[in-house]
């Protein structure tokens, strides 16, 4: 971040400061624990923890101011209304004032992905910054944007919701110049209801598109399209990538292997050693960004053969004699579809038992149990052999399958993760293919650990 005095800060938040604030801000903080000398620390009020409590060690620790919504102990204070408002307007403003480009991106699944893919090749070319973690809300968003540096020319960012007015509010901090939508499905229906209002919310990051800006959206999604050409008051302009044809970003001649994709765009060979189709469309969206910042396809066919793997999300690892698919870090109907194709493909000899380790998938709202039924039918029809279910709705997903399935397949219920992992010395064989896959709620990453304790050295 670039220096800023706290008196300037003080004006952009619209606070009312206490003590001595003749003093620069060089970085923000909203963790206490990580805070450094010439920090900012935002007082966040969370679910866990509240940030008041830690003004006093933030301050002991190097922190040269605190920005808090209730009187505290410690100055130099800079009190406003609500702090994490307060966040995102000195995002903003920074976003405004630094010169960098911003790529924002949103979509039911492949926010993560296509950000890092974007990430890594636009890198080889430009000095990027990106989100760090799952930085994507109304915290993560403005840190992302405050964490560049002086130099960055261009910030990739990730936009996520769990409730309607969360993109729009989001967007108009990070005044995109690229926006992204990479899909649409049925994910976190508990705050949106229905997958059209999912649309209308994906969609409203355009409206923090630069006058100038770019949208790119996912061809394949026909609601999605639709709905953004039946907006009125001329909407904008927009490219579309997908498979299908017309879109202005295609993939062609598509092979598919358990462990990557090969694929031409505009004739150009292209490998991309993550698993699944879901990542080849992630790849499409990431070959948009780049295209707009004048990358050729070459450029882009080169960087993304060496793509690192991402972690938790379709990760694939290798511990001892197991083959698992590490996806656990969240999960809806659309994701775990794609995730149990790839754990079909995995096994070339036909020969290797294929398992399933499934948490619950959360904020489904009404068609909780419905869709965890309908997950079943999936399960059975990728030949999953044995299901290791964690959790009460996981239990009606592995019992569906149990109906469904036309072979002898196996379940195993647990009510919780640490249960569920102190069984998997007796339920995992040597060679299984196995995919971890929950949402955050799971845990499953805890599972993989264990797998890793009790297998690496075979």
């Amino acid at each position: 971040m670039k220096e800023i005095s706290i008196k300037a800060l003080a004006r952009i938040i619209k606070a009312d400061p206490a003590g001595d604030i003749d003093g620069s801000v060089i970085s923000v903080s909203t963790d206490s624990r990580t805070v450094q000398p010439g920090d900012c620390f935002f007082a966040i009020a969370g679910d866990n923890f509240d940030g008041h409590n830690y003004v006093g060690q933030a301050i002991a620790k190097g922190a040269v101011c605190a920005v808090v919504s209730r009187d505290v102990e410690g100055v130099p204070i800079l009190k406003v209304q609500d702090a994490v408002r307060a966040l995102g307007d000195f995002a903003r403003y920074y976003r405004q004032q630094a010169g960098f480009k911003v790529v924002a991106i949103t979509g039911s699944v492949g926010k993560t992905t296509t950000r890092q893919i974007a990430y890594h090749v636009l890198s080889q070319h430009y000095r990027v910054s990106q989100a760090q973690k799952n930085f994507n809300n109304q915290i993560g968003l403005p840190l992302t944007l405050l964490d560049a540096y002086a130099e960055t020319q261009i910030v990739v960012a990730e936009l996520g919701t769990n409730s309607p007015g969360e993109i729009t509010y989001l967007t108009r901090i990070a005044l995109p110049d690229i926006a992204v939508i990479t899909s649409v499905y049925s994910a976190h229906l508990e705050g949106f209801g229905d997958l059209q209002a999912i649309i209308e919310e994906k969609l409203a990051i355009s409206e923090g598109l630069q006058p100038d800006g770019v949208f790119i959206i996912n061809g394949d999604c026909d609601q999605l399209v639709g709905a953004y050409r039946a907006k009125g008051n001329k909407p904008i302009p927009f490219y579309t990538f997908g498979k299908s044809d017309g879109c202005n970003y295609q993939a062609r001649n598509i092979n598919n292997t358990g462990f990557g994709s090969s694929f031409t765009i505009d004739g150009t060979q292209v490998y991309l050693p993550l698993a699944g189709l879901g990542n080849i469309d992630n790849a499409l969206a990431a070959w948009a960004v780049c295209s707009q910042f004048g990358l050729t396809i070459e450029d882009f066919a080169q960087a993304v053969k060496t793509q690192p793997a991402v972690s938790m999300r379709t990760e694939l690892l290798q511990i001892g004699t197991l083959t698992v698919l590490n996806d656990c870090y969240n999960a809806n109907p659309a994701s775990m579809k794609n995730a149990l194709d790839i754990l079909t493909n995995l096994d070339s000899t036909g020969k290797r038992r294929l398992v399933f380790i499934c948490g619950d998938m959360a904020e489904l709202g009404s068609q909780t149990e419905r869709l965890h039924a309908e997950l079943g039918d999936s399960i059975a029809g990728a030949g999953a052999q044995l299901v290791i279910a964690v959790g009460k709705f996981a239990k009606i997903a592995a019992e569906a399958a149990k109906r469904s399935a036309e072979y002898d397949l196996q379940t195993k219920c647990f009510e919780d993760t640490l249960s569920a992992c102190n069984n998997l010395e007796h339920s995992i064989k040597d060679y299984d293919i196995i995919l971890v896959k929950g949402s955050r709620t799971a845990k499953l990453e805890m599972a993989v650990e264990r797998l890793i304790r009790l297998w690496r050295t075979r």
